[in-house]
């Protein structure tokens, strides 16, 4: 574009770029990624809503499903923003284009985009009646820190992606290649399924198993009730031993004297784990830990560029 060739100056290519990003937005539909965010919230947060806050198991499964749905937000939202334009990226900057510039412009154009979904995701979340707790740990409001983390969480995800972008040679590969990434970040999250050994390792390099620490800990994971130790005892009811139903009159002691709440919450004691554990030094760590993914992945996503002109595809 000639408009560019005026200006060699990195602030004013950005400035340029992020123009051309926002008009992008508006007129060739990029908008639609807010709408499919609203969509996505809305089944996430019908589908585990219920018990989220309140219980271990239901904070667990509701902060796994929306660390799910910020990565998947931020990857949909530059898995193809620099593959599908390669050919226009390599004839401007032989012209003068400054990488630095064009990066930085997405991640301007980009941090955008992941406020309005995070934004979208806390209001589809009190539409659907999640009780969140009170107080935050870092800001002293809730919806505050999950505000900040739900961003970085989505944030890292779209460095992610445009660095993905960065690499692959068009909008099929990158379409191909992000399934792959996204079941790597939930497996290894360590949240739904146990890991051991090197396994447990690789999870500290997902952006997923930070998210999911990041929630739990805001969640206060530590503090809530544990119900699947009670729900596995009541299945047992009308076990006979010797002619004797022992569970049962175990479970009608427990229920007769108003003692359910009591077992459910030693219940949760007994299931604790540290790397929920509910103060502001665990959630600055993990936001820190997800601002340095972010910042990774723009500084590979530059290298990548920068090696545009030497490209033969």
């Amino acid at each position: 574009m000639s408009e560019r060739l005026h200006y060699r100056g990195r602030l004013e290519q950005i400035r340029i770029y992020l123009g051309k990003q926002l008009r992008m937005f508006v007129y060739q539909n990029d908008w639609k990624v807010l709408p499919m965010a609203a969509l996505i919230a809305g089944l996430v947060t019908f589908a585990v809503g219920k018990n989220l806050f309140k219980t271990q198991e239901g904070t667990l499964s509701g902060c796994f499903a929306l660390v799910c749905v910020c990565i998947w937000n931020g990857c949909f939202n530059s898995i193809q923003v620099v593959c599908r334009e390669r050919p226009i990226i390599k004839r401007e900057h032989r012209s003068g284009m400054h990488v630095f510039s064009y990066v930085t412009a997405h991640m301007i154009y980009q941090a955008m985009l992941c406020v309005m979904q995070t934004i979208i995701l806390i209001i589809i979340c009190s539409i659907t009646g999640i009780a969140f707790p009170k107080t935050g740990l870092v800001t002293g409001n809730f919806l505050l820190d999950m505000g900040i983390s739900m961003f970085l969480i989505t944030y890292a995800a779209d460095m992610m992606a445009l660095m993905i972008s960065s690499l692959v040679k068009d909008t099929t590969t990158a379409m191909t290649v992000m399934p792959f990434v996204m079941i790597f970040q939930l497996i290894f999250s360590g949240g739904l399924i146990p890991l051991e050994g090197a396994a447990k390792k690789l999870s500290s390099l997902t952006l997923a198993k930070w998210g999911l620490q990041n929630l739990c800990a805001l969640g206060r994971y530590n503090e809530q009730p544990m119900v699947t130790l009670w729900n596995t005892i009541w299945k047992f009811r009308s076990m006979v031993i010797d002619g004797e139903k022992p569970v049962e009159m175990i479970t009608n002691y427990i229920l007769d004297n108003n003692l359910l709440d009591h077992v459910l919450q030693e219940s949760g004691r007994y299931n604790l784990n540290i790397l929920y554990e509910m103060n502001s030094a665990n959630v600055m760590q993990c936001w820190i830990i997800l601002i340095c993914f972010a910042l990774v992945f723009a500084f590979l996503a530059m290298a990548l560029l920068k090696r545009i002109d030497k490209d033969r595809r």
